[in-house]
């Protein structure tokens, strides 16, 4: 049922859901939006490519049919796109949104994405296509951690608080340093952009040990329905940036003959889980995230519809 709240609401309202994989963001974001009566934005790094289904963990047909979502299936594995994108695209979708609602609903487990909207990015140097061309051959040749060398001899102040197990976080840094010789992390400033809207934050969290049993179930169903099978189909197109993240590396090195299937399902489970844990020390430090257990539906709703109202009050003192 749709909660009436269009009168209430002064201006404009977006909800994240964030937390881990397999907490259940997407079921909560559903729920939310159809109690608010809104759509969803997805901030989901790995869902916006429309060739990757199994290992992506997207919403199913039915999920999808459910609400409006935006920014699932956009985009081809062949197109370059990173996170400044990302923030323009959400920006865009936001604002047709807010032009007939009061209220957004943001889903992810990508923390920098769903920063990059709430709270902008620092401003960048361009780099051009044959640099980042030339780090991604780097990879593939080399493996990532000949790139972390580098980038720990280059700028150790950013390797400090970086996801150095992340190819996409290491090459962009190493972009900027070898384009403009300086540290990557001398052009984060940290300063926030203010928006036209206000930011409600509801992150999802669990027992650890229920949450890592969670992952491995989900790794074997995403097994029993053809993961192996789609990642050999993409085998050839390795080298893509859409396709060097967990779920799909670990099959490539299957395919090349590095380690056996049971090895490769060891690690795709292993670092599920230890994707798992740095989406949560990510979110973990964002002191404007109200946490529940993934389980409080309800606790969820109350919250996000008493910040609401409260916000709305303090608008009209």
């Amino acid at each position: 049922m749709t909660i009436q709240i269009g009168g209430v609401i002064k201006f404009d309202f977006l909800i994240c859901v964030v937390g881990p994989t397999a907490i259940g963001k997407t079921v909560h974001s559903i729920e939310l939006a159809q109690s608010i009566g809104t759509e969803v934005v997805s901030a989901d790094s790995r869902q916006f490519y429309k060739e990757l289904e199994i290992g992506t963990a997207k919403p199913n047909s039915q999920e999808l049919s459910a609400v409006k979502h935006h920014l699932i299936n956009s985009l081809s594995i062949h197109d370059h796109y990173d996170v400044r994108k990302f923030e323009n695209d959400a920006l865009r979708v936001l604002a047709r949104i807010f032009s007939e609602m009061k209220v957004a609903i943001m889903v992810g487990g990508s923390g920098l994405f769903v920063d990059a909207v709430c709270y902008g990015l620092d401003d960048l140097p361009p780099v051009s296509t044959e640099l980042r061309n030339q780090l991604t051959q780097e990879l593939n040749t080399g493996g990532l951690q000949v790139l972390v060398d580098e980038l720990l001899e280059s700028d150790p102040e950013y390797c400090s608080q970086a996801d150095l197990k992340n190819p996409q976080r290491v090459i962009r840094a190493l972009e900027v340093i070898r384009s403009t010789g300086k540290p990557f992390s001398s052009f984060r400033t940290g300063k926030k952009v203010d928006r036209p809207f206000h930011v409600i934050m509801v992150g999802l969290e669990m027992d650890r040990e229920k949450l890592y049993e969670r992952i491995d179930l989900r790794m074997d169903q995403m097994i029993g329905n053809g993961l192996f099978e789609e990642a050999e189909k993409f085998y050839e197109q390795r080298h893509l940036n859409a396709l060097q993240t967990v779920g799909y590396r670990e099959i490539f090195g299957y395919l090349e003959g590095t380690y056996d299937r049971e090895e490769a399902i060891r690690l795709l489970k292993r670092n599920s889980r230890r994707y798992a844990k740095r989406q949560m020390t990510w979110f973990k430090k964002n002191d404007q995230v109200k946490w529940f257990e993934s389980n409080d539906h309800e606790g969820v709703l109350k919250y996000v519809l008493s910040e609401i109202q409260s916000k709305s009050l303090e608008a009209e003192k």
